[in-house]
């Protein structure tokens, strides 16, 4: 790692720089998989009193609105140099951990349907700002070598959180441990954004050195916006937040499962999962850093079509006393892709770029694919769709983005060896 020749020559700032990144991209991360997924849910059901189908809608508004304004803020934060400005990214930071501080806070103040739906389009605009605004700072405060590592690490805080507490998924709980985040979050964004600070003044012009600015896909040529490198990461990460979300919220709502895993009452078993996130985000670093894309990918759909596959069959066999096995397999599939989602957006990106490239991979990819499937998740209880004929076409899904990517592998390997025939003749 970079980091070892940084410590030994004394960079402290660019130390620090990680330790930044870490914490806004893991902090943030959380909020979004506990707060607004789980915590939603949970306020507009119980507290609102809203149905599921009407929960459903407003998720899926959430979605369209974050992604809606990512774009946005994308696209303008490379047009106007924003990218490039390391201060400007972190007071536009500063705004939306404010505006998301008070949204936390109100929350569980909300009475009604429509101060639910005006909290949701407010709370997709600050999201939607947050998304290109934190991943730019990948070419500010990361090295392209380290990239792999530091994803690692940043997945491993979120989900070992996550998993760790709070242990009770209601609005109440979510709002406490978030607002006691918060407000030191904007105390020290604040600094860093408004104050001359000798750390922000030493990190401004990283994304000027080639070990910072131009990810790893893009050498020696860049990655544009409209090609197929960039889409077709797109397309697999999208596929895979929606599998991963229409999975587990059927499977959180089944009380054999739930209770004996992320809710279980023993907080060993929470550890234990949590100690697996870690583990496998370790082990998606070091593979991230030495394998291409899709033998990751392939990776991915492969761990989430047998985890499904296991839950089927256990539903099949009737259900007990459900196996720990099944949701340590499902936490390791989803730390894995994680790790790809926080590193390869900055890898297929330059300084120019990384506004509009984050805005669509992880707006689009990520947030509108999670939370679009959230919405079918809620539709498809409401309509009373049994767990394990939901699970199935789950588990289809999988199955089938394994086998596309299989046929693309060695497609684009017979057009690989075509063309050095072609050369050698």
């Amino acid at each position: 790692m970079k980091a070892v020749e940084y410590a030994r020559n004394r960079e402290w700032a660019i130390l620090l720089g990680y330790g930044l990144f870490v914490s806004v991209l893991a902090a943030g991360y959380y909020y979004n998989l506990t707060f607004v997924q789980l915590g939603l849910i949970d306020l507009g059901t119980r507290v609102v009193g809203l149905s599921r189908y009407q929960v459903s809608l407003w998720m899926a508004v959430l979605a369209l609105v974050a992604f809606a304004v990512a774009l946005l803020a994308g696209i303008l934060l490379d047009r106007y140099g924003i990218s490039r400005d390391l201060r400007a990214k972190l007071r536009l930071l500063w705004v939306v951990v404010l505006v998301q501080l008070v949204l936390t806070l109100a929350a569980p103040l909300l009475q009604s349907g429509g101060q639910f739906g005006l909290w949701v389009v407010v709370c997709a605009a600050a999201i939607g700002v947050g998304m290109p605004a934190t991943f730019s700072l990948a070419v500010d405060f990361v090295p392209v070598e380290d990239r792999g590592p530091v994803a690692a690490i940043t997945t491993a805080v979120a989900y070992f959180l996550a998993n760790v507490y709070p242990t009770q998924w209601r609005i109440e709980s979510f709002s406490l441990v978030m607002s006691a985040a918060m407000v030191p979050a904007v105390l020290v964004l604040g600094v860093l954004a408004f104050r001359r600070v000798g750390v922000v003044e030493a990190l401004a012009t990283n994304h000027e050195r080639d070990a910072f600015g131009i990810g790893r896909f893009c050498r020696p040529t860049p990655v544009r916006t409209r090609s197929y490198a960039f889409w077709s990461v797109v397309f697999l990460l999208f596929g895979v937040y929606f599998i991963d979300s229409l999975g587990f919220l059927r499977i959180i709502e089944t009380p054999a499962y739930i209770y004996t895993s992320w809710q279980s009452p023993d907080f060993g078993v929470h550890l234990l999962i949590g100690g697996v996130h870690v583990l496998t985000a370790v082990m998606a670093g070091i593979l991230y850093a030495n394998f291409g894309r899709r033998w990751l990918f392939l990776l991915v759909f492969g761990l989430f079509g047998f985890t499904h596959l296991m839950y089927v069959f256990d539903i099949r066999a009737g259900i007990g006393d459900a196996p720990l096995l099944l949701p340590l397999f499902y936490a390791g599939a989803v730390s894995f892709y994680t790790v790809i989602n926080f590193a390869v957006w900055p890898d297929l990106s330059t300084p120019d770029t990384i506004g509009r490239h984050s805005a669509i991979g992880v707006g689009l990819a990520g947030f509108l694919a999670t939370f679009l499937s959230t919405a079918v998740v809620l539709y498809t209880k409401s309509e009373d769709v049994p767990l394990a004929a939901h699970l199935n076409a789950v588990d289809a899904l999988a199955l089938l983005f394994f086998f596309l990517l299989l046929v693309t592998i060695y497609g684009h390997r017979m057009v690989v060896l075509a063309r050095e025939r072609r050369v050698s003749s």
